[in-house]
């Protein structure tokens, strides 16, 4: 699992975007007919329930624990706490056996997914020494099946991690519910900005807005170029010189940027977070042709500087219209782990690698190095000219992940595991890397494009497919990855 940091912090004057954070849901049980038979049981239990807590405390989360419940009644009141909480993720943790109508009522009432967890104290038993209260401490994973059971019969999707209370595995299997819950936490009220109009004839791009909503819960908020056009010939000659001083201190000015279309670009930038600021939107996707250098062709070519700072901020950004792309790209920042627009540029087949990257925004926190502002004369397939961001992307282990389509129309997160390796790199203004994907780079291509997987994706740092899968699981997409040249459909959590 990855656990990069979310890029900002290593740019100041980049304050992040600061999201909802996510709500744990917590409550711990066990059957209380144990309680006067074994003394000795409960305040056992109730030491793991307190270390648990503790772990769960130290995420980037808020968590609300219910306490520990013994029968059906306290666990039906904790069920109703937790209903009025309304968290992202509820987490049980079997601390012993208890029965399953101790777990029903809060199935039945929260509509958040649940998580059950049964982490016995210590890798194994004492078995010379332990006596049936110290075994029932052990035993919390004999709920395991007969909770599973319970879920299929009630239709409630089941998730659970066995481990011992101190098993870094198991934690770190955790956390990737913790961090699939963060991006549902996301996507729970999200306003998703979509700018301009479908780039012509990518038909693959063309999304069903009403489709976000119901399977997201998003909200998505149609704007036309005048939305930031009035907010750009807002912004003060004094403004403009101040996000160019960002800039500055950010990037390298390559000697190719025209110091007017830096000024322009920085203007841009202003207008932008204006923008996003009015309309609280918490990703953009945008495009627009315009004609013979009139000003919504000047706002079109001018966007690059300002959605890589935006998408910097945990506010992605996503050219050519790719309203889906925008949402992976949140996705992989939600995690922490970037997540920068991408498509494929081309191969090197003597070295194995697939070369990846695009002229539009990019998340700084891929980059290897200190990223470049580069003029460019012509943005290719695109009217205008202007500044562009050049980076090649930190080598090691990375992820692609695309929010493909299917022929029905619903959504399928599709994700891939490789490594960026050093070599030979295009200077043209572009976000570069070369991706080894373990297999022959063509059969990779082939057998991602079969995916359903559209044209643009979010690159993201770190091996991230276990935590995306989660992702899926939370938001209720199907997943797909892609190993080298084998597809894996949906699939077990590891």
């Amino acid at each position: 699992m990855s656990s990069v940091p979310a890029s900002p912090s290593g740019f100041a004057g980049l304050p992040p975007r600061r999201a909802t954070p996510t709500k744990l849901g917590l409550v711990a049980g066990g059957l209380g007919a144990y309680w006067p038979q074994f003394p000795q049981l409960l305040p056992q239990l109730q030491e793991s329930t307190a270390y648990v807590t503790q772990r769960f405390q130290t995420m980037d989360a808020e968590v609300v624990d219910v306490g520990f419940v013994s029968d059906a009644q306290e666990a039906a009141a904790a069920a109703e706490t937790l209903r009025v909480a309304d968290p992202d993720l509820v987490v049980i943790f079997l601390t012993t056996y208890l029965t399953s109508s101790m777990i029903l009522p809060i199935a039945q009432k929260v509509a958040a997914p649940i998580l059950v967890i049964d982490l016995q104290p210590t890798e194994k038993m004492d078995h010379a020494t332990f006596t049936t209260g110290e075994w029932l401490a052990y035993c919390g994973q004999c709920s395991v099946p007969e909770v599973g059971n319970l879920f299929r019969r009630a239709g409630v999707e089941f998730r659970s991690v066995t481990g011992h209370l101190r098993e870094d595995r198991a934690w770190e299997r955790i956390e990737r519910w913790v961090l699939a819950a963060g991006v549902r936490a996301r996507f729970r009220g999200a306003r998703h900005g979509l700018l301009g109009h479908l780039y012509p004839g990518m038909l693959d791009v063309a999304t069903d807005l009403t489709r976000v909503s119901t399977t997201f819960g998003s909200h998505v908020e149609v704007l036309e170029p005048d939305d930031l056009r009035v907010r750009v010939e807002q912004v003060t000659a004094e403004e403009t010189a101040a996000r160019k001083e960002l800039a500055r201190s950010i990037f390298t000015v390559d000697d190719s940027v025209d110091e007017g279309d830096f000024d322009w670009a920085a203007q841009v930038s202003v207008g932008l977070d204006r923008l996003v600021d009015d309309f609280q939107l918490d990703s953009l996707a945008y495009y627009h042709r315009g004609l013979a250098g009139e000003i919504h062709e000047r706002l079109g070519a001018g966007f690059i500087l300002g959605s890589s700072l935006l998408t910097a901020r945990g506010i992605p950004a996503a050219g050519e219209y790719e309203l889906r792309n925008s949402l992976a790209m949140l996705i992989s920042d939600a995690i922490g782990a970037g997540g920068s627009f991408t498509e494929i540029q081309g191969i090197n087949f003597d070295d194995g690698v697939v070369e990846m990257g695009h002229d539009g925004p990019a998340h700084l926190a891929i980059s290897n190095e200190r990223p470049i502002l580069r003029g460019l004369g012509v943005f290719h397939g695109k009217r205008g000219y202007g500044v562009s961001v050049e980076f090649d992307v930190q080598p090691g282990p990375v992820t692609t992940l695309g929010l493909g389509q299917e022929r029905d129309g619903s959504y399928v997160l599709v994700a891939s595991e490789g490594t960026v390796v050093p070599g030979p790199l295009l200077q043209i203004g572009n976000t570069t890397s070369r991706v080894d994907f373990g297999c022959h780079p063509g059969e990779w291509v082939d057998v991602w494009s079969a995916t359903g997987v559209d044209h643009h994706w979010a690159l993201s740092v770190g091996h991230n497919a276990q935590t995306f899968r989660a992702a899926a699981n939370l938001l209720g997409v199907p997943f797909r990855e892609v190993r080298g040249t084998q597809v894996l459909e949906g699939g077990i959590l590891l």
